[in-house]
């Protein structure tokens, strides 16, 4: 079922706003000495009743670059944490694949998720430094924390994973920036000008299916594929949001 985010060629978004939630100080690998910095981790938080939504007081913290493994590592979470529908909160950064962004957001919606934006704040990081607050969050257990919403960016990753829950909520001050996508083979650098257009075609149909599935526009994927012709971004509005059924809710 997932063979092609394994074998295919990698697509990735240059990010504008999610960059900016990238780490001071850079983090140990998630998966070996071989796997890339920062790549995206998944842990549980707890904080106040309402800290996730109404009578939500526990969530899956979602953060870092979605790599092209980056869907293994969340089926493993989710099988530890069994039959309970937590939110998962996302904040990506860096530089993504769109095609393992589709995939986590297959894998959130056939686990009935919803599914929100923003950055989970540990109250045991407060004081720590990077290494020791990746150890926390890396360790297992349900740790302290609440969900910072005071600088949201949502890119076209974030977007795709967002698309897969069965709610969907951004918060009313998010950026909302579409960008274009690249082709870029992980195992072979230089990918031909003809394979490469052929590839965006054929990643731009699946990328229409999926949203269609979900229940967002694909028109989000025409504008993928102009800003890939010309090198512009779109920012979407909060009516966009609406209008493109992105979200279902927009919070506070």
């Amino acid at each position: 079922m997932f063979r092609s985010v394994l074998v295919g060629v990698f697509l990735s978004a240059t990010l504008l706003a999610g960059s900016a939630w990238s780490e001071d100080e850079p983090r140990p690998p998630v998966g070996g000495v071989v796997s890339p910095p920062g790549a995206m981790i998944f842990y549980l938080a707890h904080g106040l009743d309402g800290s996730c939504g109404q009578n939500c007081s526990e969530w899956i913290a979602a953060e870092g670059v979605v790599e092209w493994d980056t869907f293994k590592r969340l089926f493993a979470f989710l099988e530890h944490v069994g039959a309970r529908k937590l939110p998962i909160v996302l904040n990506v950064w860096g530089e993504g694949s769109l095609n393992v962004a589709t995939t986590l957001g297959k894998i959130i919606r056939e686990h009935g998720l919803d599914a929100s934006v923003g950055k989970t704040v540990v109250a045991q990081c407060a004081d720590a430094t990077a290494a020791a607050c990746f150890a926390l969050k890396r360790g297992g257990k349900p740790l302290e924390a609440e969900i910072d919403t005071s600088f949201v960016g949502c890119d076209v990753v974030c977007v795709l994973i967002l698309a897969g829950g069965v709610h969907r909520t951004l918060p009313a001050g998010a950026k909302v920036v579409i960008g274009a996508m690249q082709i870029r083979n992980r195992l072979a650098p230089n990918v031909s000008d003809e394979r490469r257009q052929g590839l965006q075609t054929l990643y731009g149909d699946q990328f229409r299916l999926y949203l269609t599935q979900m229940g967002v526009h694909a028109e989000i994927v025409d504008m993928i594929e102009r800003n890939a012709e010309t090198g512009a971004t779109a920012r979407l509005s909060r009516d966009d949001w609406l209008r493109l059924g992105l979200v279902t809710a927009i919070g506070p």
